[in-house]
């Protein structure tokens, strides 16, 4: 389950930075800086430091709460729903966190940053983001890796 949790974050954040960096910019103008967000909520100017705690968490922390709390919660309350529905979920679950919990209410920022486009951009990459984690995760099961 590790392998498959630590495969579903890896494939599922450079999903991520591949949105953010090379597509984001094309949108709006610059890049999804998540490290940013970080180096605001922990109150440091380290930026690598910054953006490897953002990839420890894309990478481990994200898909273990995918595999251990959304999609157990989801099978429980909402066992109808399809695979790839769950995964966007928690696509949008992850990004209430970041722009509300995180950048709000930690960091101080407007509530999901006042809705610019950025919001939106950001909305897209987590949802990104949750889709790959559910599509890696249901496709190491269906070969029984675990």
């Amino acid at each position: 389950m590790l392998v498959t949790a630590l495969l579903a974050g890896l494939i599922a954040d450079i999903t991520w930075e591949f949105w953010a960096r090379a597509i984001t910019p094309l949108w709006v103008g610059g890049p999804l800086q998540p490290a940013g967000l970080v180096q605001s909520v922990f109150g440091f100017q380290n930026l690598v430091l910054a953006e490897v705690i953002h990839g420890v968490v894309g990478v481990v922390f994200y898909p273990l709460g995918y595999l251990f709390i959304a999609r157990p919660i989801a099978r429980t309350v909402t066992p109808f729903l399809p695979w790839w529905v769950v995964g966007l979920g928690f696509g949008v679950g992850l990004w209430v966190f970041a722009l509300y919990v995180m950048a709000h209410i930690f960091a101080g920022f407007p509530p999901f940053l006042g809705f610019i486009q950025l919001t939106w951009a950001s909305l897209v990459g987590h949802m990104l983001f949750g889709l790959v984690t559910a599509a890696v995760v249901r496709w190491r099961e269906s070969r029984g890796d675990e």
